[in-house]
């Protein structure tokens, strides 16, 4: 009985010293991770939602100083917020984002992009995507795009939408201002090749009727999507579901 007892007692005093010896090793394992990972600090967005159209002047009680690992910092971070003297957030800000000078603008730059009348009938679906798949951001309101699909899984891609009016475009950076003594760019030129690069994803609003916004909302979730220029003349004929036989045929 004694025996069993004394075996007793060990086994509680080895469980609890391997224990100690495990929690000891993770802790040192942690310590020798974080040890060589090189961090910055950047501005990132406080606790609360930054609203559209949030002033700059308005954003010292909004935003924070966070540490972040460097491979983590995204292209385009403001390092003071006197970067974005006398322009508006165009988008909504979600807590713990950088805060990234293409998300703001002048507010005259916002309003110009603003809302268009929807058709009677339609949702709006907005949709984040990289400047690359929205046509290197030239969108506005007023457009109408192809919205592509394609299926990780099955290695498919198909133009399933067609002239989808486009609502809203945000994210896009605001337009270079002209030097003093320059004239401003005429309207036909607003969207060429020179027109400012976005940095980051671009919101793009669109209009749909309810089977199409729930194709586009599948495709999102369960694969990629990509979106084309597509005004009211462009032809749609010839289009399938493309496979890599489809590719090479």
């Amino acid at each position: 009985m004694k025996v069993r007892i004394i075996g007793a007692i060990l086994a509680l005093l080895l469980a609890a010293i391997g224990t100690v010896v495990l929690m000891s090793y993770v802790r040192g394992a942690d310590a020798r991770a974080a040890a060589g990972i090189q961090t910055v600090e950047v501005l990132a967005v406080g606790e609360a939602v930054i609203a559209a159209g949030t002033p700059a002047e308005e954003l010292d009680a909004l935003v924070a100083v966070a540490t972040v690992p460097a491979r983590s910092v995204v292209v385009g971070g403001v390092e003071s917020i006197d970067q974005l003297a006398g322009l508006v957030a165009t988008v909504d800000l979600q807590p713990g984002e950088q805060l990234l000078a293409s998300r703001f603008a002048a507010q005259a730059d916002v309003q110009d992009q603003g809302r268009i009348e929807v058709p009677a009938g339609l949702q709006q679906v907005t949709i984040s995507l990289e400047p690359q798949r929205v046509i290197g951001g030239q969108l506005m309101a007023g457009d109408t795009v192809g919205v592509f699909i394609s299926d990780p899984t099955t290695v498919t891609t198909h133009l399933v939408l067609h002239k989808v009016l486009v609502t809203t475009v945000q994210g896009l950076p605001a337009p270079p201002v002209p030097a003093e003594g320059e004239d401003e760019a005429p309207p036909e030129e607003e969207n060429s090749a020179s027109a400012p690069l976005p940095e980051g994803s671009l919101f793009v609003t669109l209009a749909l009727d309810a089977p199409a916004a729930e194709r586009l909302v599948f495709g999102m979730e369960y694969g990629t999507v990509w979106l084309s220029a597509e005004p009211a003349e462009a032809t749609e004929d010839g289009t399938t579901v493309m496979t890599w036989e489809q590719v090479y045929q």
